[in-house]
Formats: structure tokens, sequence, C-alpha cells
């Protein structure tokens, strides 16, 4: 692994390590992780070196989260989504269209990108939306509606979002575009008292008039799966780097309940740590083992995703697919981890029971397990055929 293009410094990593239970205690939101974070460059690590950024590729942008959630999930999870912003730019760049270079010159100046995409009740996610989308006559659009887990929502400048617009002849279209905070329009709501990934402070936002003006508006398209790039773009990014916070982690769980096990003793073995126990042992590699697998595939998908690999129709559900495995083997890591370090781990006080904590949180993001499963039928099986059949089939 190059480690000169890493932007994370070992000495960074201890003191959001440092923090990280406070900000869960507190339910606050991790304010000097994120100014240490912009003070190294960290939100404009994607942006091409040409327009003021470190140039990263979304590959080695992976290996930072997992080393960002390993100090700190909660704190990984919500710079994640100014990060998935960031990378969708870069991947639509790439492919010679510049209707997003604003968010890498923006991102490049400062701003804090938000993702303002999933609603209450709706499991279309990307491919529809609740919300409304209302021309302003100009090329531009005003939302309204409400957005639920809108990761940093105490400090972004930006929001990328979507709504329906109805009011055209060609029926109703989708329409993404980006509104300013300073722009008015929007509102935090509810409440973010949660399980896990406190910190990320994932507030609800309600926009009631939320202004794009047409040079922030980069979408208008149909809705319904689409191979626009700039979809796919959102796709790629959200599912690999959210894939990768969750085996960054699952690799921190390993390594504590490694430390537990080392350090516990065992009375009806002669005071023998716990590490001696061929049981534990088997557990802790059967996780280890779990989890190294998930690694290729995620560099290896985000790779695919720089060189631009035609994947064919297989790209969605092996992006979906590589989140799914990834939250679900970091949940059954973790529950190992906790297995065997004993009921220490059980107190607040433990890192372990934090990242327990944490990790139940891969189960909610989209996408989920049944549409996961649901796209890879559809691929391997096709749509499901109407049924009883009208007609003798074998005319």
């Amino acid at each position: 692994m190059d480690t000169s293009r890493q932007i994370l410094t070992d000495d960074l990593l201890e003191r959001i390590h440092g923090r990280a239970a406070r900000y869960d205690a507190e339910n606050a939101f991790p304010r000097e992780d994120l100014d240490d974070l912009v003070a190294a460059g960290y939100l404009t690590a994607m942006v091409p070196e040409a327009m003021g950024g470190a140039g990263l590729t979304l590959e080695e942008m992976t290996r930072e989260q997992m080393r960002l959630a390993a100090a700190a999930p909660a704190t990984a999870l919500a710079v994640n989504m100014h990060l998935v912003w960031v990378g969708v730019a870069r991947s639509v760049h790439a492919r010679g269209d510049d209707s997003c270079d604003f968010v890498l010159r923006e991102a490049a100046a400062g701003e804090i990108f938000a993702f303002g995409v999933s609603e209450a009740g709706n499991d279309l996610v990307l491919f529809g939306s609740v919300s409304e989308a209302r021309p302003d006559g100009e090329g531009g659009y005003s939302f309204h509606g409400t957005k639920i887990f809108t990761s940093l929502a105490p400090v972004w400048t930006r929001l990328g979002t979507f709504a329906s617009d109805t009011t055209g002849d060609d029926g109703p279209h989708n329409v993404w575009g980006f509104v300013a905070r300073d722009g008015g329009g929007v509102e935090t709501v509810g409440e973010w008292d949660v399980l896990g990934m406190r910190a990320s402070q994932s507030f609800a936002t309600r926009l009631d008039g939320a202004h794009a003006p047409a040079d922030r508006i980069v979408r208008r398209i149909p809705p319904g799966p689409t191979a626009d790039p700039f979809i796919f773009g959102i796709f790629a990014n959200f599912e690999i780097l959210l894939a990768s916070v969750y085996a960054g982690l699952a690799r921190r769980a390993i390594e504590l309940a490694v430390e537990t096990v080392k350090k516990r003793r065992s009375l009806k073995n002669q005071n023998a740590p716990y590490s001696n126990d061929p049981d534990i042992r088997w557990r802790i590699a059967d996780a280890a083992m779990q989890l190294d697998g998930i690694y290729p595939q995620i560099a290896q998908i985000a790779r695919d995703v720089d060189e631009q690999v035609d994947r064919g129709p297989m790209w969605m559900p092996q992006l979906s697919a590589v989140k799914s495995r990834a939250t679900e083997v970091a949940l059954d890591v973790v529950t190992k981890a906790v297995r065997v370090s004993g009921g220490s781990s059980y107190s607040n006080s433990k890192e372990l029971s934090r990242l327990y904590r944490d990790v139940v949180a891969g189960l909610f993001h989209p996408s989920d397990d049944e549409s996961v499963h649901g796209a890879w039928a559809n691929a391997l099986l096709g749509p499901v055929e109407p049924w009883p059949q009208t007609e003798d089939p074998a005319r």
C-alpha cells in the first residue's frame, strides 16, 4: 500500500479516537474532529489536484475511510456524506461532464456538502421522491418536503437533494440540485436521540422553498432506474464509501477483542489467558476471515469505478451487494468480538459497547437487504412472470 498519499496521520487519528467516547456520551457533533479534518485537507482529498485538492482516487479514499472509522465511526459516517458528493462530482467530471464541477470548486473553497435524499417511508430512494420541485421559470427550482438522516446537520453549507417536478407536459421528472443553507427555506427538525452513530447528528431537514438556481440544477430526468452517470456516481460512491466505514469499524472491533482475550484469565485453566482457549481462538479467527474477504471486494469495485470499467447491467446489483455484505459482515464480526470479550463489553464505558451500537446503523442505509436480493434475483432470473398464465404456454 502506498502510504505517501494518506491524508490521515497517526497523530490525527489518535486525537480523533480520544474524543469519540465523549461525543457519543454527550450526543454532540464532533466539531473538533471536523476542524482537524478540514485543516488536514481531508474534505478535499478527492478534489482533483488542478482544482485545489489532493486528487485521491475512490479506491484510496476507501482505505482512508476505513482508518477514520476505526478511530471514530460516527465521525467517519458524518463526513462520508460530504465525500460522497465530492466523489460524485469527480466521477462525473472524469466522464467528460462538467455539470458538477461547481461541487469540486466549492468543496475546495471550504463548503461542506450534505446528502438530502432519503425520505420517510420511501423505498424508491434514488428513483423517486415524494418531495416537490417547483420550477421558478428561469431553469431553477424550489424544493419542498422533508429529508431524513441528514448527516452533518449542524454544519453543512450545501445540500444536494432531489424532488419530483409534476408540472411539465412531459410527465413527472426527478429534479436534482444543490441548495445553499444561507439561501433560506431550510430547517433542521426533530431529534437525534438514537442507539448509535450519535455524533453523526443526522437530523431530518425540512425544505420549504429552498431554492437552487439554474446553474445548481444538475439533472431533470424521468423517475425510475437509469444509466445516467450522475445517478451511477451517487450509487457507486455512496455504497462503496459506506461499506468502507463499516469495514473499518469491524476491524477495530477485532483489535479490541484480541487485546481483551490476551488480558482475560481463565480460572478453570490454571489462570491461562483466554487467548489460549481453542473456542475463543476459533471465533476470533472466524471473524477475521470474514472481514478479510471484504477488503479486496471494496478495493476492486472502487478501482473499477475509477478506471471506468464496464460491468454492464450488473453494476447496480454488485454495488449494492458490496454495501450489504460489508454491513452484514461487520455486524457479525462485532457480535463475535463482544462474545469473546465477556461481560465487561456490556458496559457503556467500553469502546466495544459503542461499536456494537454503532454497527447496527448499517442495517438502515440503502440499499436494504430486501432490495439487494431483489436486484440480484431480477438480474439472474428476469422479472417475475405473470401468473397464472392465461394461455397455454406450450402454444
